[in-house]
């Protein structure tokens, strides 16, 4: 099992990759995340335990995307028993990823309160939005700054991993570490992935809302807001499957 480094070109091709396999089974993909939203959501407001149990459930359900990205890209049916497939390959193993991700965010969170006094980190663990003066602080614009650079080498780490745990039987220190240099290796596709995503799922429908903000319609651009989202992030997490393919030669 040895990552390939692919062409930058092919990484700015994964997110219209990821639209094909939508599109291939759009009402599949729609279920399969209204599932994910419902069940982390219930997962998330136990108490005590909530946050902490979502976050170990992560890695788990990534291979459930993983897994229904592959049966679309091969013109397979986009079932909701997909989504669980992460929890019938080596379950031990994604629980550690699990776990082991929880603990990346907790010291990420961590480090943010010594730029924002633990702003951030509350809004993130209770849910609680901060005061408008808070939001706007150079503080609180720091701690964001420091939490995206610190996640993006737990980011790198995370990745692949899951579906090299499930699918590879890889031990899951090794799979982070498989992960992480894969990501290094090809940070040119990456780069051009992460431009490629960062135009269509931020900048373009940011446009789209604001024309029709402008045009004085409020209320059909917030009607809009919802099905972008129901577009996006299934195709979000299908392009996650479109670099795995590439990279791990998965076929």
């Amino acid at each position: 099992m040895q990552p390939r480094i692919v062409d930058t070109k092919r990484g700015a091709h994964w997110l219209a990759d990821g639209w094909k396999m939508f599109r291939a089974a759009p009402l599949g993909w729609i279920a399969i995340v209204f599932a994910y939203w419902f069940l982390m959501t219930v997962v998330s407001i136990l108490p005590l335990v909530g946050v902490a149990a979502a976050s170990i459930l992560v890695p788990a359900f990534s291979v459930g995307f993983m897994a229904a990205a592959r049966s679309s890209a091969k013109r397979g049916p986009v079932e909701m028993a997909l989504l669980f497939d992460g929890f019938r390959h080596y379950l031990r193993s994604q629980v550690i990823l699990g776990v082991v991700y929880f603990a990346c965010l907790g010291m990420v969170l961590a480090a943010t309160t010594l730029a924002d006094d633990g702003a951030l980190a509350g809004w993130m663990l209770t849910g609680r939005r901060p005061a408008e003066e808070v939001l706007r602080s150079d503080a609180f614009l720091s701690a964001l700054a420091l939490a995206a650079a610190l996640y993006m080498p737990v980011l790198m780490m995370f990745w692949f991993a899951p579906p090299l745990a499930a699918w590879h039987a890889t031990a899951p220190a090794k799979a982070l570490f498989f992960s992480f240099f894969a990501c290094v290796l090809n940070w040119r596709a990456f780069l051009a992935y992460g431009a490629v995503t960062l135009a269509v799922a931020l900048v373009l429908p940011f446009a789209v809302l604001s024309v029709v903000a402008l045009a004085s319609l409020q209320i059909a651009a917030l009607s809009l807001v919802f099905p972008l989202l129901l577009v996006l992030l299934p195709t979000l997490f299908a392009s996650f499957y479109a670099s795995y393919r590439d990279v791990f030669a998965a076929e």
